[in-house]
């Protein structure tokens, strides 16, 4: 446990914001297993997961070459499916 007290601060800033970038992530990989699921409406899922992915870049939760692959795979998953 960290003694100092800047270090105890970073500590709680850590996991809350620990718990808001889990949410991001969160969202777009559930998004993701109902797109691969293929139930409902598949192309506002990948409208809806593109933008949680962009949301995720935006807060700096992914990297944006990790969302361009990301998209372009499910892309290619559902061009194929068809």
């Amino acid at each position: 446990m960290p003694i100092i007290k800047s270090a105890i601060k970073k500590v709680r800033k850590d996991k809350k914001r620990t718990k808001v970038n889990d949410l991001y992530t969160k969202a777009y990989q559930t998004t993701l297993k109902k797109i691969k699921k293929g139930g409902g409406d598949v192309k506002k899922l990948i409208s809806l997961f593109y933008s949680q992915v962009d949301k995720a870049v935006k807060h700096h939760v992914i990297h944006k070459n990790k969302a361009i692959r990301l998209k372009s795979r499910v892309s290619k998953k559902v061009s194929t499916k068809k």
